[in-house]
């Protein structure tokens, strides 16, 4: 399009193109315009000595034949305002009306009356939308600058009971400053996590630190916000709504649970936790599903094998089965009634039961040693 600056200049060209044997119609297309532009534009020239955009003016002196009249104006201001719809956009309004078997307007026309009486706004008790400010980014350029914190669920062998790891990351370094593994989401929690990490990294009050985390009920609670305060720690928050103003936890989670070495079956302190065993878990790195050592390993298996042996073994020391049986017939034949007003296995005496430990002391000893290694008297066995 040529600006009304260059439009005299314009017509100047295609009459000197004119003048030496071109065609008017290709000097147009040249100029990308068409012969009936430029005729007005000679017009122009003629009557005002200059070539301006008269469209606009036209348009606003044109008047439609459909346009509302102000009385058609005032009905729809009226009727918006009315009890039963002034707490109701036109999108609803409009519709109720042809309900009704009425027609005012378009639902359009309802919108730009409202628009031109000042009246378009928030219609109804509800709050008003309000427009949260992007906040100010924050830039690194050393450690111990920016930190950001988050938490996720670890799997428990216990479907639908999961374990929370609080993890805290260095934004400049991608550093684990610190990690641990609780129940519960507390802000108690990650208020002494942020103690052990400023503590453990030598953070001043006056470092200037800024922690940042999204809007979570522990990233907001009152123990860890105090604690912040204590330690000189500024707390930054993601904005309302928006998923991705933490990224580097989140990323960092997504790597610690998709890496190759990530057990594909709950660990052994997952276990732990699932039976309520809730084992001191705390460092200073995230890799919380290490395998346990051999010995523990054999450790566990023994006292479990010796288990198994006192179980099975007093179980051997009951009755037998056949006497049970006799016991009960023998009751119901001297006329006990058949339904059980008792325990029908008899008791065993507590010195029958010590007996049987002193005979088996023996056995147990020698099964100790052999996953011990040596015996009472100091050789293999």
């Amino acid at each position: 399009m040529i600006p009304e600056t260059d439009r005299q200049r314009a017509v100047a060209l295609i009459d000197e193109a004119v003048t030496r044997g071109a065609r008017q119609v290709v000097a147009c297309e040249e100029l990308e315009i068409t012969p009936r532009t430029l005729r007005r534009w000679r017009q122009q020239l003629k009557q005002t000595q200059r070539c301006e955009d008269r469209r606009q003016a036209a348009a606003a002196q044109r008047t439609p034949g459909n346009a509302l009249n102000e009385a058609e104006r005032a009905q729809i201001l009226e009727i918006c305002n009315r009890p039963e719809y002034r707490s109701l956009p036109p999108s609803q309004i409009v519709p109720r009306l042809a309900d009704a078997g009425i027609y005012v307007a378009s639902e359009s026309s309802f919108y730009r009356v409202l628009r031109a009486a000042d009246q378009q706004h928030h219609r109804g008790r509800a709050e008003a939308p309000r427009e949260v400010p992007k906040p100010q980014g924050l830039r690194a350029t050393g450690p111990n600058q920016v930190w950001t914190w988050d938490i996720t669920y670890l799997a428990t062998v216990v479907r639908g009971r999961f374990l929370r790891l609080y993890l805290i990351v260095d934004v400049y370094s991608r550093k684990v400053i610190a990690w641990e593994i609780h129940e519960n989401e507390t802000a108690a929690h990650a208020a002494a996590l942020m103690q052990k990490a400023c503590l453990r990294e030598g953070v001043q009050h006056a470092d200037g630190l800024v922690l940042h985390s999204d809007n979570g009920a522990p990233m907001k609670g009152s123990t860890l916000l105090a604690t912040l305060q204590h330690l000189g720690v500024v707390p930054s928050f993601s904005r309302p709504s928006v998923s991705d103003d933490n990224p580097y936890s989140e990323s960092l989670f997504r790597t610690l649970k998709y890496t190759p070495a990530w057990p594909s079956r709950p660990s052994r302190t997952s276990r732990r936790h699932a039976n309520g065993c809730i084992p001191s878990c705390s460092g200073t790195t995230p890799s919380i599903a290490t395998a346990p050592s051999a010995s523990s390993l054999r450790s566990n298996a023994t006292e479990a094998r010796i288990t198994r042996f006192w179980r099975n073994a007093r179980r051997s020391t009951s009755t037998p089965r056949p006497a049970i049986h006799n016991a009960g017939a023998a009751r119901r034949a001297i006329g006990t009634p058949s339904r059980r007003s008792g325990s029908t296995r008899p008791r065993r005496s507590r010195q029958r039961t010590r007996t049987f430990e002193k005979q088996h002391e023996r056995s147990a000893v020698i099964f100790l040693d052999k996953h011990q290694v040596r015996s009472q008297g100091g050789e293999p066995v």
